[in-house]
């Protein structure tokens, strides 16, 4: 956040500026980011994520990404599941809608799942997407890192 300092007619007025990169650098800081291909629906994907590797994904509507692109609304479901006795979140997010994606750089993509909230390390990373490569019709996953994606502001919510 910068802090703006400017004198009007003898008093000092201060006006705050967010600043978008500030608040997307600091969403990011200890996450971890997963692309996954797969045909399922979003719904049935979670369901077999909590049913086959024992998450307990719930569709958050409080964080539902919002997009506005060419006078139309685009909503980008969301996921949470929190593991117990953690500060790790994870979050998965269905990257396309109505022919919009969340993240247009990876259009081939159909899920994002977002770690977050403590650091997690390489190999618990590589376990779970050991794990997601096992559920029946996932064709890929692989972590994407930070310098790839462009258009991160997306993600936060």
């Amino acid at each position: 956040m910068a802090m703006l300092q400017k004198t009007v007619e003898g008093k000092a007025e201060m006006k705050f500026t967010l600043s978008i990169d500030d608040v997307t650098d600091d969403f990011f800081s200890d996450t971890r980011l997963l692309g996954i291909m797969s045909a399922a629906k979003n719904y049935r994907f979670c369901w077999q994520l909590n049913s086959f590797l024992g998450y307990s994904f719930r569709l958050n509507r409080d964080i539902e990404i919002h997009l506005r692109k060419r006078d139309r609304s685009y909503f980008f479901p969301v996921y949470h599941h929190a593991v117990r006795n953690n500060f790790l979140q994870h979050y998965v997010y269905h990257n396309a809608c109505d022919g919009e994606y969340l993240l247009p750089e990876f259009k081939h993509i159909d899920f994002l799942w977002l770690m977050k909230g403590d650091c997690t390390e390489d190999k618990t990373c590589t376990e779970v997407i050991q794990a997601i490569k096992s559920i029946n019709g996932v064709q890929l996953v692989t972590e994407l890192t930070n310098e790839k994606i462009k258009n991160k502001g997306h993600l936060v919510f």
